[in-house]
């Protein structure tokens, strides 16, 4: 939205030209309701990216938290952020996921890839090397959440082993990252990886329309989407939605996306959106007009909820930096309606002491993986009263919150345009290269406006 006032400079930090990669200073400039990274390059000029649009306010968005250092750093501060990743001792956020991509290679050719996929399957590690990744990740930061990623997973025939080792090696909680396509074929398949020890399908989902689904992965895949999820629910994992939301392509649908999830209830356990971002494979160069922002989505979820849901019922992460997701956890009634549990307190009320990135962290870790699991009560339906009693209204509330809690989340990805290096250092999703390091997520992806990676595919000495 347009001021009169002049811009006011919130903070100062760092990022990267979008052009060169070279760290550059950087401002938070507020106009009006509006919030903008600015920074200059030497050699390529000013750049002005929108970062916040709207409301909540950005000044009631912030969460205090003490950063803390990684258990074990894998790498020393020579060059400064974001150059010395591996994790670094300046880093101020232990692992809440880790993302270990086991395949560059998939089965769909999307228009709008954050990995760029589409690799040799010479390249895939193997399972022995996966088995010293996970050893990476324990030694870094002890067991966390993991998620299995690319490429497609599960073009790999070992995938259950791959999952079955995670679990021998001490993580509880494990989580698929799928497009879907092999899960809808074989109802058998997800039967294998629920036994191999899977938690959770982190399913992309990009709407209701052919068009969207058109326009972001290159054909049509509704029935597609609704079998994997049938024959995953059939199979008792947890899965959980994830929309890419791009301006003008399926931002129309939010609401939709949400009624839709909560049909599949208790085995969808929530959605997960990711307003696009500007690395891997993307059309062109963004605009502001191109971005959305966490409280546009906010914005949205309300408005298409018809007010049933309302921007207070989200609060700011408690692992990663405030700027850089949001969630809301929800009760869904007998009547398929989304009540909500908590609302969020402005920062300027909070009391008590700031928390640490440790504590962040490990609430985070417990929390996530509970609620994207599919509770064992759920195969039973959670609806047994015990010894024939009859169940007073709390009793009804317990046992609804034991199978239909709900969560409606998003993470807003950094690119080039937009890195902000304090944000950077917060980050607590790490994916584990292939040398054994462990990169914050937005710089493992993170490309410049000509296609030039950071990390990815990049060999350090």
């Amino acid at each position: 939205m347009a001021s009169d006032q002049p811009p006011r400079v919130l903070a100062a930090t760092h990022s990267l030209c979008p052009v060169c990669l070279q760290r550059v200073p950087a401002v938070r400039e507020q106009e009006g309701e509006d919030v903008f990274l600015v920074k200059e390059c030497a050699d390529h000029g000013r750049f002005r990216t929108v970062i916040w649009r709207g409301a909540p306010a950005f000044a009631d968005w912030q969460r205090p938290k003490k950063p803390s250092s990684p258990r074990q750093a894998a790498t020393r501060v020579e060059r400064g952020c974001p150059f010395d990743c591996g994790l670094c001792p300046a880093h101020g956020q232990h692992t809440c996921t880790a993302l270990i991509e086991i395949t560059g290679r998939c089965n769909l050719g999307c228009p709008v890839c954050f990995a760029d996929a589409g690799g040799d399957a010479d390249q895939e590690p193997t399972l022995a090397r996966i088995g010293f990744l996970y050893d990476r990740v324990l030694a870094a930061s002890g067991p966390c959440n993991l998620q299995l990623s690319g490429g497609e997973p599960t073009v790999r025939e070992d995938l259950s082993a791959i999952i079955a080792l995670a679990r021998r090696k001490g993580f509880s909680f494990v989580q698929l990252n799928t497009n879907g396509l092999r899960l809808a074929a074989d109802p058998d398949y997800a039967v294998q990886l629920k036994e191999a020890g899977l938690a959770s399908v982190f399913l992309q989902f990009d709407g209701l329309s052919a068009a969207s689904h058109q326009a972001l992965r290159g054909r049509d895949l509704r029935a597609v989407k609704e079998a994997a999820i049938r024959h995953a629910a059939a199979a008792g994992l947890g899965i959980v939605l994830v929309p890419t939301l791009v301006p003008g392509v399926n931002t129309t649908e939010v609401g939709a996306i949400i009624d839709y999830a909560v049909r599949f209830a208790p085995a969808v356990r929530g959605v997960h959106f990711q307003p696009v971002s500007y690395f891997g494979r993307f059309p062109q160069a963004p605009a502001d007009g191109d971005r959305l922002t966490l409280p546009e989505v906010i914005a949205l979820i309300a408005a298409q909820s018809g007010g049933a849901i309302r921007p207070e019922h989200f609060a700011p992460p408690a692992c990663e930096h405030a700027l850089c997701s949001f969630h809301g956890t929800f009760l869904i009634d007998e009547d398929g309606r989304l009540q909500p549990l908590g609302n969020r307190q402005p920062a300027c009320c909070a009391t008590g002491p700031t928390p640490t990135a440790l504590e962040g962290r490990e609430k985070s870790v417990s929390r996530t993986a509970r609620q994207w699991s599919l509770p064992l009560a759920a195969t039973d339906c959670g609806c047994t009263p015990g010894a024939g009693a009859p169940l007073d209204d709390l009793d009804r509330f317990l046992a609804r919150a034991r199978t239909h809690t709900f969560s409606i989340s998003a993470m807003a990805f950094q690119d080039a345009w937009n890195l902000d290096l304090e944000r950077l250092r917060g980050c607590c999703i790490h994916v584990v290269a292939p040398d054994g390091r462990l990169v914050p997520f937005c710089a493992y992806n993170l490309t410049s406006s000509e296609g030039r990676a950071l990390y990815r595919g990049v060999t350090r000495p």
